[in-house]
């Protein structure tokens, strides 16, 4: 995620300047997963609840053995997130779905829609 400085992600309005994200699935070598997609937030509730929970959630993701890249960023659309994700292997993926689920994050933002989600390498 860009969310080293702060809470906010690409051009989030927020004055500072965030850098797009890397493209995962280019860098995605054999036995690698890699994924893209969207979260997408119905209101203000969800939008905070992703505000509150990301750092965390980036943190700890990005500290789980097999994280080779991740990525959470707020787009021009304040309720829409952009997620990108490089794993070093399916058992290092599954290990962060397994996380995730259990984590604050998962609990907070389960409802919240996920579109357009491309999953690639677990084939």
């Amino acid at each position: 995620m860009g969310m080293s400085d702060h809470h906010h992600g690409a051009d989030c309005g927020c004055g500072h300047h965030h850098a797009a994200a890397d493209d995962p699935h280019a860098m995605r070598q054999p036995c690698q997963v890699s994924l893209t997609g969207q979260l997408v937030c119905r209101d203000v509730t969800e939008m905070l609840a992703v505000l509150d929970h990301a750092q965390a959630h980036v943190d700890a993701s990005r500290a789980e053995p097999g994280c080779l890249m991740f990525d959470l960023r707020q787009t021009d659309d304040p309720m829409v997130w952009t997620v990108a994700e490089l794993f070093r292997d399916v058992a290092a993926y599954r290990a962060h779905q397994d996380r995730t689920r259990a984590s604050g994050w998962g609990r907070a933002t389960a409802a919240i829609e996920r579109r357009g989600f491309d999953r690639r390498g677990l084939d």
